[in-house]
């Protein structure tokens, strides 16, 4: 089954009888919630976002109306979750590196990461650079010698400037004195179109994001930028294996604004916990081949402020917008 057949069937399927845990939560909810994506429909964070929401209502008795807010990089999306009455009835997903990366290189921005309070880490993707099955290029190092011949040629799409992707190219960039040519997209959605239709060489996205084209033979990664290899590809080899040092991917999890009453946010981790738990959830993420990460609320926090003080010593060393 493919994701969006999977996801219509999800849509489609009658509601379970509510499973109300009491408790942490009080009254709430007692009307429906949204969650906001940053990102366009059928992107890695939309296909994960949506099953989870509709096995979440279960748990918390009401429906969840989940809204696309695309564009600038993540920017538009993040700015209305900040902006948005922390009363819990607005929730959304946050994506790395540019929940941190955006207020960083965009001192005007409209959203600083403590406008959120995490909720519950679901996804920890790693990043990977795809081709076209009848590409030449096979491995970083063919990449490279490539880009060496043809400086600043090599097009490649990314969900935008400042994203996992595009900082993985720029590292890369750094570590091989090569140069490549960017194309920021808004998401992972168009940039999937635009390899496909040749528009571009490279598709620069998360391994979660493309496997379902690389299991129908339209896209084949030649690295991919985790730690160690992903088990669900593990014939795919790191970038570090192939001899070039660059680490990059995207976590993804639940917030909400931040100054949201204890007791309310209490109940929104319960309910993605156990919508999280849920053997519907697991099966869902299974299909999807979804690298999952469950980090609790202070644990998100933890990383998310750590990676902010990452990307900004490397903004002061490499600032990688104009």
């Amino acid at each position: 089954m493919h994701r969006r057949t999977l996801l219509a069937a999800l849509a489609a399927a009658p509601p379970a009888a509510p499973a109300l845990a009491q408790g942490s939560g009080g009254g709430f909810p007692d009307r429906p919630l949204t969650m906001v994506l940053a990102f366009p429909a059928g992107g890695g964070t939309d296909v994960a976002a949506r099953p989870l929401a509709k096995i979440m209502e279960r748990y918390l008795g009401q429906p969840i109306a989940v809204v696309n807010r695309p564009g600038a990089s993540g920017e538009i999306g993040f700015t209305e979750l900040a902006r948005t009455r922390p009363d819990g009835y607005t929730i959304g997903f946050i994506n790395t590196p540019t929940i941190v990366t955006i207020p960083i290189e965009r001192p005007q921005a409209r959203f600083r990461l403590d406008d959120f309070a995490p909720v519950l880490n679901i996804v920890d993707d790693p990043g990977a650079i795809w081709v076209l099955p009848d590409s030449p290029i096979r491995s970083v190092a063919d990449l490279v010698a490539e880009a060496k011949k043809r400086p600043g040629q090599i097009a490649y799409g990314t969900s935008g400037i400042g994203s996992d992707d595009h900082l993985a190219v720029l590292a890369l960039e750094r570590v091989t004195g090569t140069k490549f040519l960017h194309i920021p997209f808004a998401g992972g959605a168009p940039v999937r179109t635009a390899t496909l239709s040749k528009q571009i060489e490279l598709a620069v996205t998360n391994m979660g994001e493309a496997i379902g084209d690389y299991r129908q033979g339209l896209f084949r990664p030649i690295g991919q930028m985790g730690t160690a290899r992903w088990p669900v590809m593990p014939d795919v080899p790191t970038f570090r294996e192939q001899g070039f040092d660059v680490v990059e991917g995207s976590m993804r999890g639940l917030a909400a604004p931040a100054g949201l009453p204890r007791p309310v946010l209490e109940r929104l981790v319960e309910a993605a916990r156990q919508a999280a738990a849920d053997p519907e959830w697991q099966a869902v993420a299974t299909q999807l081949a979804l690298p999952l990460r469950l980090l609790g609320p202070d644990e998100f926090r933890a990383e998310l402020v750590a990676l902010r003080a990452h990307y900004e010593k490397l903004w002061a060393a490499h600032p990688w917008r104009d």
